[in-house]
């Protein structure tokens, strides 16, 4: 059995070799797949793949990375994409990549094999959260300080990337998760309380 973490330590995460990798690895796939793995929903909004990127890198790593998995993913598909750089929606995405990565705060231990149901629900909670906060509420708030940009516009942006972040996230990041759980249960022969 590992040693209990603190809070400070889980929201961290710890930082070696390993986990170095796994977050530049996570944002050049986030960066990519922003650009080339989605379907666009609405004005510069997609339904993205990119986003399984985050429950991964959070799962293995924790929040810490998976904010910069996201956010760093973010910058790198403004450049892939030629679009400028929109800062905004890049710390929404690293907010998004922080709070959706809450998993070890909460008991879910992806590379130790636990992700329950209770886990589950609780992480559906942290995407619905985290989306609302990022695209919500942090991404039109930046938009408007950064850029004097028309919130109307934004917030219209932010509800469609709440809703398809939200899906892709729920629909394909909890059975992913609890895969990838059930995966290193068996590396390390854990198994699951009745």
């Amino acid at each position: 059995m590992k040693e209990k973490k603190s809070i400070g330590k889980l929201l961290l995460g710890t930082w070696d070799t390993k986990t170095i990798v796994g977050v530049a690895i996570g944002a050049a796939l986030f960066g990519v797949l922003m650009c080339f793995g989605g379907i666009r929903i609405f004005s510069n909004t997609s339904l993205t793949s990119a986003m399984i990127v985050i429950p991964v890198v959070a799962g293995l790593f924790g929040p810490l990375p998976a904010a910069l998995a996201a956010g760093i993913g973010n910058v790198l598909a403004d450049l892939i994409g030629g679009w400028g750089f929109w800062f905004d929606w890049s710390i929404g995405n690293a907010v998004l990549g922080f709070i959706v990565g809450l998993l070890p705060v909460y008991g879910a231990r992806i590379d130790e094999g636990i992700f329950t149901a209770k886990h589950i629900v609780i992480y559906i909670i942290t995407v619905v959260v985290g989306n609302v906060v990022a695209f919500g509420m942090v991404t039109p708030l930046f938009t408007y300080f950064f850029y004097s940009g028309e919130l109307a516009i934004t917030w219209m942006q932010g509800f469609s990337a709440i809703l398809s972040n939200g899906a892709v996230l729920i629909v394909i990041g909890a059975p992913l998760l609890y895969l990838l759980a059930k995966r290193n249960a068996k590396k390390t022969n854990l198994e699951e309380d009745k």
